[in-house]
């Protein structure tokens, strides 16, 4: 087993450590720190920044060609991590302790470290892993009022005496923004501040995310496999794209192989809701976007995205968006004239 220790107090002293341990190539693009590595240890690609307020951004898509152990030190205690695995299996252990947690895809591990910022994260070989860490550091009660970092240190830190780990239930929500930071494709400042966004985002998510767990009491894993998630998020993935030919739940069981019971117990998993109430969602968002950006009718919107109604489109349209379709409309056109 390959033992690697970084040590987290800054960025720079992080990369500097996991290129040597993982003789990987380096390079910098403002704020944004990049490795990449091919040799018999593995291959992959490692990335991150330090944004503000204390916030650590840690990527790895990586294979390993034997079992890794990443040891995580830091001298600064007093915060949360949350590792978010969008694929493969990885293990972590509070350094000291023995209890293990294991964290499988579109689930996150929300580390509180009260009384040490000691972590282990275990790598299996052979197998690609995909985990996201966004640590936030400092969380003392000196924090700002009515930031994110408040937020935090009330909800992850105020009243625990000890290190605690929570897994959370499955969320393709967060799966589909990590999988949006991945795909950004500008460079420099403008990718930094579009970062640090999606970072905030993602971190409100987390938190809204555990709340529903606690509230909840005990975190539903449902009876769903690995594999049958993965076919929820594909599927899902195919209703955003096109929403206009998902028709029936039948015809979504046909597509994954998966019963109709299991697609919408799948779905009141990952998205909070119903097969049909996500399609309409979907169509409705579709519609937003072809009256921006087409030239075409309401009408003719509403029959080329899936309804047979125009009237009910137009009630559900209004509970989105406020206002019916030709008023948004009338909208878009007097802001592109102003």
């Amino acid at each position: 087993m390959k033992s690697i220790h970084i040590n987290t107090n800054s960025a720079a002293k992080t990369f500097s450590q996991l290129q040597e341990q993982l003789s990987a190539s380096y390079e910098k693009c403002f704020k944004e720190h990049c490795l990449r590595f091919h040799n018999p240890l593995g291959s992959g690609e490692v990335r991150g920044m330090l944004l503000k307020n204390s916030i650590f951004y840690l990527e790895f898509n990586v294979t390993f060609e034997e079992d890794v152990v990443l040891h995580i030190e830091s001298d600064i205690d007093k915060a949360v991590n949350f590792a978010y695995c969008s694929e493969g299996t990885v293990t972590h252990q509070f350094t000291g302790n023995t209890q293990k947690n294991v964290l499988e895809p579109f689930q996150t591990a929300i580390l509180s470290n009260v009384v040490s910022a000691n972590n282990t994260i275990y790598f299996p070989k052979d197998t690609f892993v995909n985990i996201t860490l966004i640590t936030s550091y400092k969380l003392t009660k000196e924090v700002k009022s009515n930031t994110v970092q408040e937020q935090l240190f009330e909800t992850f830190i105020k009243d625990k005496k000890e290190n605690h780990a929570f897994i959370s239930s499955y969320n393709l929500e967060i799966a589909e923004k990590i999988q949006q930071l991945n795909a950004i494709k500008q460079d420099g400042v403008v990718r930094s501040l579009i970062v640090e966004g999606m970072v905030h985002i993602i971190l409100a998510l987390e938190i809204q995310q555990y709340k529903r767990d606690i509230k909840n009491t005990a975190v539903n894993t449902g009876s769903l496999t690995v594999n049958e998630m993965k076919e929820i998020k594909e599927i899902s993935t195919f209703i955003k794209n096109y929403p206009e030919e998902a028709t029936t739940v039948d015809d979504l069981c046909k597509k994954t192989g998966m019963t109709a019971a299991k697609l919408q117990e799948g779905f009141k998993l990952m998205h909070h809701t119903t097969v049909n109430d996500f399609i309409r969602d979907e169509r409705v968002k579709k519609s937003e976007q072809m009256i921006k950006n087409s030239d075409l009718n309401i009408s003719q919107i509403v029959y080329s995205i899936g309804f047979s109604s125009r009237s009910y489109f137009c009630k559900i349209f209004k509970q989105k968006y406020n206002c019916t379709p030709t008023e948004y409309k009338s909208r878009v056109k007097l802001a592109a004239t102003a």
